[in-house]
């Protein structure tokens, strides 16, 4: 991978592990598997984080359920089948693993290209929201797209942006429910993973 695609793309989590690894897929001999890191917040709510790490990983680190664990990467996205419909999955594809002490256990920093008009709102409690559809080039002529959504004043001037501009964010990776309805009428509650930004700014060029 280029030096330009590690540094668009750059994720830290860190937090405590609360699913046993699960084999995700093999690549020329290379085993992952996805686990889920509990990340908490400063509100001590947690978001819920899926990594996927590499067996060699594995190897100098422990994975069990309750262990303390920091994952340094890159938020990456793919889709996947279902029902006959296209799923957008997001994972923390984990380069380096540490003990997860950190006094900022959840950041993440992206520079990549507005792929869909964002679509800025204001809730009934008057809060300015504006989501956001980011393409992250990555090597090998690949990009992920990632979900991202922006508060206040960010979320006013991310209403501005228009596709093809280049963009910079930094936040933090975050996992929110809700219920989705189904065909039938009936309701099932579902994970959606965005990135919550703090910062962002048009990239000239």
């Amino acid at each position: 991978m280029g030096y330009e695609q590690m540094q668009n793309n750059r994720a830290y989590v860190a937090g405590e592990v609360i699913s046993a690894p699960v084999f995700s897929h093999e690549v020329l001999g290379e085993r992952f598997y996805d686990v889920v890191l509990s990340v908490k917040r400063l509100s001590d709510r947690a978001d819920e984080i899926p990594v996927t790490v590499s067996d060699r990983l594995m190897q100098d680190a422990s994975l069990e359920v309750g262990t303390r664990l920091g994952v340094s990467g890159q938020l990456r996205s793919y889709n996947k089948q279902a029902d006959g419909r296209s799923k957008l999955i997001l994972r923390v594809f984990a380069r380096e693993l540490d003990d997860g002490e950190s006094d900022t256990p959840n950041r993440i920093e992206l520079e990549g290209y507005v792929c869909k008009p964002p679509v800025y709102r204001t809730t009934p409690f008057r809060r300015e929201i504006c989501d956001m559809l980011l393409a992250v080039n990555r090597a090998y002529n690949k990009s992920d797209y990632i979900p991202a959504i922006a508060w206040g004043r960010n979320a006013k001037y991310a209403g501005e942006f228009a596709v093809g501009d280049k963009v910079a964010v930094s936040g933090r990776i975050q996992s929110r429910t809700y219920q989705k309805v189904l065909p039938d009428g009936s309701t099932e509650e579902r994970v959606a993973y965005e990135v919550s930004v703090s910062q962002l700014e048009r990239v000239d060029g």
